[in-house]
């Protein structure tokens, strides 16, 4: 289950990258949210992933997300990434968390 658990977390990021926020949904539970680490909910929902994905994309046309290293430890995914808005443009390394309930994600909490 574990292996299967890290193979969705890097094809959400795979569809993270081509801006794919309705593939990236459909990894995640219809109650599922993002947050900050033990912090305020970003994106509500399902739903409400998808269109601030989409806002985020039309905000950010390059944003790339790079994969430095991958954790699976019980039921969680740990994802350690370099993100960057633009080509040449600033970038920053989020520690991703990923909650599943089955083979879905329910929540995605990002230290940054």
């Amino acid at each position: 289950m574990s292996g299967d658990r890290l193979k969705t977390s890097h094809r959400m990021i795979a569809l993270y990258n081509a801006q794919d926020a309705d593939g990236y949904g459909e990894h995640m539970t219809d109650a599922a949210c993002e947050a900050t680490y033990r912090g305020a909910v970003i994106r509500d929902g399902k739903e409400g992933v998808r269109s601030g994905l989409k806002a985020m994309f039309a905000q950010f046309p390059q944003n790339k997300a790079e994969i430095l290293r991958s954790y699976v430890l019980g039921e969680a995914v740990v994802l350690h990434e370099d993100v960057s808005r633009a080509p040449d443009g600033e970038t920053f390394e989020v520690m991703s968390i990923y909650s599943f309930v089955g083979d879905k994600v329910d929540r995605v909490e990002f230290i940054r």
